[in-house]
């Protein structure tokens, strides 16, 4: 009788647990509406192309919300894209000693092309894949957003990997790890901090780039699609100041909302993975992750999908060994030079790519060279160093500024619970908004143009440091922090032995995207308009823009190909060592 009393009181327990509760009613219509939200975007996707024709941009406020929807599943889609190649990409850079020749200074280069420049190369092979269909212009439009999203995601995952504790690494080792748990079980948990503030920037920087990739020209032909970048661009054709105001205010809507539904319960659990011994007296909070968690009928439902995750996480698989291999200090005695097999295929390596690299070179020589001349070339290079002095006073302004700032913000994460969505609209503020204020003021009070524009370089890119050292402060263990305190380590002395020290491979990722990202802008914030009014000054990005205008590919190809130049000498001579310097002296173990 009492089994069988003990038999129901366990069966109404199971039935029980299955039974949502008033959490799972608060939580099911969001769920339904974004499901819906996304079914009604997919639905549009696959419409025919001649819907476009048909349904110009307007700029009645009504419509908003319908283009708010379009942008924000694009810039979705697309950080999705940038996430798994940055999982992939970064791997191999930081893992595969030959891989890494060639896909760090290819990473550089990419940085640095302009998002036009991918457009214009990949919206023909876009629209012959899906011809006569809106996907195809869309594909070109979320490719266009995601090679403004994926550099940074990958520098910082990259940084990550070459700097995983040692102490972890050799732990892993010691349980027999395979690759793949290693990879998913101590590299990605990580990474999560750094990368997740990283997926913050990089949406927040695809707003920069939405105007470009949603107003599409293929030859005499322009595709628009519907979408907050369309609506900014035609308002600002129009000079209708009440139409910019409404994307302003459909911009923080949007942000806020990605903000609490996905960043925010991203960093609260991203917490967990910080590296420490004691825990955080004041760790992030997310009220949509504690909603989730409240929840009893659709916590339910999520458990088999995070079974088999962890179970796929652990499955043994034996992948190829990419990996540099580290000699503990003991044995260094012990270390055997390299095996005859690995010296010559390092050599044949080496030279395939010196083979490939000189190939690139002369088709670019003798492309250029049907267009332009030697003196030219001269002063593009001095155009270039123009540009470089900009970008380094610039970076070195923004740093002095944010680093401080940026600890700050990180060491509290209740404030910054606060900062958080006012820091992805000001990353997110279109420039292009602010031309009209520089060019009246540089105009009205005839202004040096090569001094004024210049702050419109730094303006979307100073970001990528506030956010790296946000991210990097954070991530910075609570036990180091008390071992400071006890010591009573204040002042200068806490700056230079602890905390940048701490930050300092979160800041070079940092400050390696804000500076090739500065060098993007630089095309678009050395020559300015507002009307017939134009401004320009003197550098290698408004020479690239005024080329593309006049549609001189020599000199456009002459002048992409010296700012790549330019940024892979900048990072090779200048990031890469402090990249090693952080890698060997400033790990965190």
């Amino acid at each position: 009788m009492e089994f069988g009393f003990n038999l129901n009181r366990t069966a109404n327990a199971s039935v029980w647990r299955l039974l949502p509760n008033r959490w799972d009613f608060i939580a099911f219509p969001m769920i339904i509406c974004i499901i819906a939200l996304a079914t009604v975007g997919f639905h549009e996707t696959m419409a025919p192309m001649s819907t476009l024709q048909s349904a110009a941009i307007s700029l009645d406020p009504a419509n908003l919300p319908e283009y708010a929807l379009r942008t924000t599943l694009r810039m979705l889609l697309a950080m999705l894209a940038s996430l798994i190649f940055t999982l992939i990409y970064g791997t191999l850079a930081a893992k595969s000693r030959r891989a890494s020749v060639v896909l760090v200074p290819i990473l550089d280069i990419l940085q640095s092309v302009p998002v036009l420049g991918y457009i214009s190369f990949t919206v023909t092979f876009f629209l012959a894949m899906f011809p006569g269909r809106v996907i195809g212009a869309e594909c070109a439009a979320i490719f266009a957003i995601f090679t403004s999203q994926a550099w940074n995601m990958t520098f910082s995952f990259y940084q990550s990997l070459r700097t995983v504790p040692r102490d972890l690494d050799e732990v892993s080792r010691g349980f027999h790890l395979t690759n793949w748990q290693r990879f998913w079980k101590l590299e990605v948990p990580f990474s999560m901090p750094g990368l997740i503030w990283n997926m913050m920037m990089s949406m927040s920087g695809g707003w920069f780039f939405v105007v470009a990739s949603e107003a599409i020209t293929v030859g005499n032909r322009t595709i628009v699609l519907p979408g907050v970048g369309a609506y900014l661009a035609a308002a600002i054709g129009e000079r209708n100041l009440g139409a910019i105001g409404w994307v302003i205010l459909a911009m923080i809507v949007v942000i806020l909302a990605y903000d609490q539904l996905m960043f925010r319960p991203l960093v609260a659990w991203a917490d967990k993975f910080r590296m420490e011994n004691t825990s955080s007296g004041d760790a992030p909070e997310s009220w949509l992750l504690d909603l989730i968690r409240r929840t009893r009928l659709i916590h339910q439902l999520l458990v088999p999908a995070g079974w088999l995750l962890a179970k796929a996480a652990r499955v043994p698989i034996k992948l190829p060994p990419l990996e540099r291999v580290r000699i503990p200090l003991g044995n260094l005695g012990n270390i055997r030079p390299p095996m005859p097999s690995t010296r010559t295929g390092d050599i044949t390596w080496g030279a395939a790519l010196l083979l490939l690299t000189a190939f690139v070179v002369w088709k670019v020589v003798s492309f250029v060279a049907t267009g332009v001349s030697w003196g030219e070339v001269g002063h593009v290079f001095v155009l270039g160093f123009i540009t470089l002095i900009r970008v380094v006073v610039l970076i070195a302004i923004a740093s002095v500024i944010w680093v401080p700032i940026g600890v700050l913000i990180g060491l509290r994460p209740a404030l910054a619970e606060k900062i958080q969505p006012l820091a992805q609209f000001l990353a997110a503020f279109p420039a292009n908004l602010l031309f009209p204020v520089f060019v009246v003021v540089i105009v009205r009070f005839n202004l040096n143009p090569d001094i004024w524009l210049s702050p419109l370089i730094v303006l979307g890119t100073q970001w990528y440091i506030l956010f790296n050292v946000i991210a990097g402060a954070s991530a910075y263990p609570n036990d180091y922090r008390e071992a400071a305190a006890n010591f009573q380590i204040r002042g200068w002395q806490w700056w230079k032995n602890c905390m940048l020290p701490g930050i300092f491979p979160f800041y070079i990722t940092g400050a390696i995207t804000a500076s090739g990202g500065a060098w993007n802008a630089s095309i678009v914030a050395e020559a300015v308009s507002w009307g017939k009014t134009q401004v320009v000054a003197h550098g290698l990005g408004s020479y690239i823009a005024q080329t593309t205008a006049d549609g001189a590919y020599p000199k456009i190809i002459l002048g992409i190909a010296v700012m790549s130049l330019f940024v892979t000498l900048f990072n090779r001579l200048l990031w890469r060592p402090l990249y090693a310097y952080a890698e060997s002296r400033l790990r965190l173990d």
